[in-house]
């Protein structure tokens, strides 16, 4: 089996930053139709406390993520992304153990998300936990989800 070879890393130029902004828009702008100004938000602004994370693939960005303080102790993930053409391939899980990596070296205990409801068996399979009832984000249905990554 050709095992592909990702690199997961956390946003550190502006180009990175496009690339991983370029991931987003593809999949939930293009594909999922979320309008623009709702993608895209103040956490994706220089001066926030958010981490951004982007996958290459041969140079090329094929996926994307980002982690930001939630409370205290607590991080939030958000806008995970694969492009359709690596989905089944593993990366969703790769860039989720990467994010926890990152969210331990930060101080965080737990890590709180928001599942598009399709997905939400994907994140249970990495320990994630669903909380409360489904609500629409965007037109698209949710549940909320946590996980506790390390002890206090």
């Amino acid at each position: 089996m050709n095992q592909q070879t990702y690199q997961i890393q956390s946003v550190s130029s502006a180009k990175e930053m496009t690339d991983a902004l370029s991931v987003r828009k593809a999949v939930f702008i293009e594909e999922q139709e979320v309008p623009a100004d709702i993608e895209m938000d103040e956490h994706d602004e220089a001066n926030s406390k958010t981490t951004h994370f982007v996958v290459y693939k041969e140079e090329q960005p094929v996926g994307a993520s980002r982690l930001r303080p939630y409370a205290p102790g607590v991080g939030k993930i958000e806008r995970v992304a694969v492009t359709k053409s690596e989905r089944g391939t593993g990366l969703g899980r790769q860039i989720m153990i990467a994010m926890e990596e990152a969210a331990r070296a930060e101080g965080y205990q737990t890590l709180k998300l928001n599942a598009q409801t399709h997905a939400q068996r994907f994140y249970e399979k990495l320990g994630y936990e669903a909380h409360g009832d489904v609500f629409d984000d965007a037109g698209i249905e949710h549940i909320a989800m946590v996980k506790t990554i390390s002890e206090k």
